[in-house]
C-alpha cells in the first residue's frame, strides 16, 4: 500500500525557476501554485510563448527539437538563469532544451530537477523526446511517476524520487454538505481521452450490457459521432470546476491506464478519490497499492466484470458514498496531494523527505 510520510515542515525556501507551459487548470499550473503555498520564491519561464503558430512548424519542432527550432528558447532561458540566479531550475517535460543549456545552468550554481509525467522510454514512442535523450543524465533529481521508470533509473544509477500523479487540494475536493445521489445525473461516467481500448470498451458497455454512459473528452464526438449508441451522452473536454462537478455528478466514475505509456495508476483515479466519489478502475498493481479494493475503490479486469460491478453499485448509493468517503480520507492521509508530493521532492535536495 502506498503510504507517504508527510514532511514535518515546509521545505527550505529557495529561488525556483519553473520552466513549463502554465495553461489554465493544467497540472503544471497546479504544481506551480503548490510551490507558492510551500513558501518557495518561484518564477515562471513560460515555454508556451515559444511554440510556433503554424501547425506544420509545431509538428516539425515536436518531432525534431533541434537547431533554429529551439535556439531562441534555450538562449532566453540561459539569460534568465544568469540574471535571476535561481537555486533550482524545475523543468516540467523538458523536451526542447540542449546539453549546452544544462551546462550553463550548472555553471550558474543552480540545481536541475526534471519532472516528467509522460513516459519517454516506454513503447509509445511519441517522437518528441530526441532532445531529452541528450540531457536526461544531466539532472540533479528525476521525479518518476511510474514503476517501469524506477527500475530503469535505478539500473542507470541516476538520482530519482518516486512520486505520483497527485491531486490539487484547491481544485479537487468533495461536494458541499447535503449533496446526495439525487444530485448525480450521470450514471456510469468516463472523463478522459479515447486512448487504446477505451472506445471499444465503452461501446460494449452501452451496446451489449445496456449501461447508461456519460462520456467527456477530446475527440469522442468525432469517434462516436456517426454511431447510434443507446443511452450514451457524449460531450467535449472538461476542466476546472466543470471537471470536478462532473465527477461529483457521476454515480460511477470509470478510470483506465494508458498501457503504452507504462502507467501504473490514472491521474483521474487520484482526483476522483480526492473528490470523495465512487471509483471503478482498471485493476493494476498501482491502483491496488493506491486504494484498498472494495473499501476505498472497486476494480475490474474485464468489460464483463466492469459491467457487473457497475450495475451492482448503481443500485447501492450507500455503499458508493461510504467507499468515496474512505477514498478521500486515504488520499488526504497518505499525502496524494501536490503540496505533499512537491515538499517531498524539494526536501530530497537536502537528502531527506
Amino acid at each position: 500500500m502506498i503510504e507517504f510520510t508527510e514532511p514535518a515542515a515546509n521545505p527550505d525556501r529557495r529561488r525556483v525557476l519553473y520552466v513549463s507551459s502554465l495553461v489554465s487548470y493544467g497540472t503544471t499550473t497546479f504544481r506551480f501554485e503548490a510551490m507558492r503555498r510551500l513558501g518557495q520564491d518561484v518564477t515562471p519561464f513560460e515555454i508556451g510563448t515559444y511554440v510556433p503558430r503554424q501547425r506544420h512548424l509545431r509538428a516539425l519542432r515536436s518531432r525534431f527539437p533541434f537547431g533554429p527550432l529551439v535556439s531562441r528558447i534555450n538562449l532566453d532561458l540561459v539569460r534568465m538563469v544568469r540574471s535571476a540566479r535561481p537555486d533550482v531550475v524545475w523543468f516540467d517535460k523538458p523536451t526542447p532544451f540542449t546539453p549546452e543549456t544544462m551546462e550553463a545552468i550548472r555553471s550558474a550554481g543552480a540545481r536541475i530537477i526534471f519532472y516528467v509525467q509522460d513516459g519517454p522510454f516506454g513503447p509509445r514512442n511519441d517522437g518528441c523526446w530526441r532532445q531529452f535523450y541528450r540531457v536526461y543524465r544531466m539532472a540533479d533529481l528525476h521525479c518518476l511517476v511510474r514503476e517501469a521508470d524506477v527500475v530503469r533509473y535505478r539500473e542507470w544509477g541516476l538520482p530519482f524520487i518516486k512520486t505520483m500523479f497527485s491531486f490539487d487540494p484547491v481544485m479537487h475536493y468533495p461536494p458541499p454538505e447535503g449533496w446526495a445521489d439525487g444530485d448525480r445525473n450521470r450514471e456510469v461516467s468516463y472523463i478522459g481521452h479515447p486512448h487504446e481500448e477505451r472506445p471499444a470498451f465503452l461501446r460494449t458497455l452501452t451496446k451489449q450490457h445496456g449501461l447508461s454512459l456519460s462520456i467527456n473528452g477530446n475527440l469522442w464526438e468525432r469517434i462516436f459521432g456517426t454511431e447510434q449508441l443507446p443511452n450514451c451522452r457524449i460531450g467535449g473536454h472538461l476542466d476546472g470546476r466543470h471537471y470536478r462537478e462532473a465527477i461529483w455528478r457521476s454515480k460511477v466514475n470509470l478510470s483506465f491506464v494508458t498501457q503504452a505509456n507504462e502507467d501504473d495508476i490514472a491521474h483521474k483515479a487520484v482526483e476522483t478519490a480526492a473528490c470523495g466519489q465512487f471509483l471503478l478502475a482498471l485493476r493494476t498493481p498501482g491502483h491496488e497499492a493506491l486504494l484498498e479494493e472494495d473499501q476505498e475503490a472497486v476494480f475490474f479486469s474485464s468489460v464483463e466484470e466492469c459491467a457487473e460491478k457497475a450495475r451492482f453499485y448503481l443500485d447501492r448509493p450507500d455503499l458508493r458514498e461510504a467507499i468515496g468517503r474512505r477514498a478521500r480520507e486515504r488520499a488526504v492521509r497518505s499525502g496524494y496531494d501536490n503540496d505533499t508530493q512537491l515538499a517531498r521532492i524539494l526536501n530530497r535536495l537536502n537528502g531527506k523527505e
